[in-house]
């Protein structure tokens, strides 16, 4: 708009043109100044506020943190899932290897002697390199969603350490036959 424009267009309206009242300004901020301090003295009240604001940002901080945790469908407190955690079956399924990894780890450290001890300490630092291939399997699980080929990868790994405890103890049986048919060989 050009400036005759303008001055045409306030022209016709009713502008209030009128001024404030003299000492208007010094009212404004004497009831200014009366505001602060009905709300305490300026210092406490300037230390409480930054507080609030710390505190307000903190727990903005926090609240963004969280929904960014379940947006992003992890959960900073959660454990790694195990087998048990897919369904019922195979809940049963890891306790039924568990049972009898325990069944055969015992019968396994019974059997412990000097000629039996190099194959025994072996097969527990065997079982105790699958054992952190399970703890991997079990973030990997998390991670994946219950996907069924680390599911697989999980039982696998319970018969793996049964099938080596089997191994050990058969291996064990035939030392034991072999001292005893030495030993029956030098009596006659």
């Amino acid at each position: 708009m050009k400036d005759e424009e303008l001055y045409k267009l306030f022209i016709n309206e009713d502008c209030d043109l009128e001024e404030p009242e003299i000492g208007h300004e010094d009212r404004f901020f004497e009831k200014l100044k009366e505001s602060r301090n009905l709300n305490g003295k300026s210092g406490e009240s300037n230390v409480r506020t930054l507080w609030q604001s710390w505190i307000a940002i903190a727990a903005s901080i926090v609240f963004i943190i969280l929904i960014a945790g379940s947006l992003l469908n992890t959960n900073l407190l959660a454990k790694p899932a195990d087998l048990a955690a897919v369904s019922p079956e195979m809940k049963e399924t890891q306790e039924f290897y568990a049972k009898a990894i325990r069944a055969e780890l015992d019968k396994v450290k019974a059997s412990k002697s000097p000629e039996t001890k190099i194959i025994i300490d072996d097969a527990l630092v065997q079982l105790e390199r699958l054992d952190n291939e399970y703890k991997k399997l079990r973030v990997d699980l998390s991670d994946s969603g219950k996907d069924r080929r680390v599911i697989f990868a999980m039982v696998s790994n319970l018969q793996q350490r049964i099938d080596l405890l089997n191994t050990v103890l058969t291996q064990i049986e035939e030392i034991k036959e072999l001292k005893n048919n030495k030993n029956e060989s030098t009596i006659i």
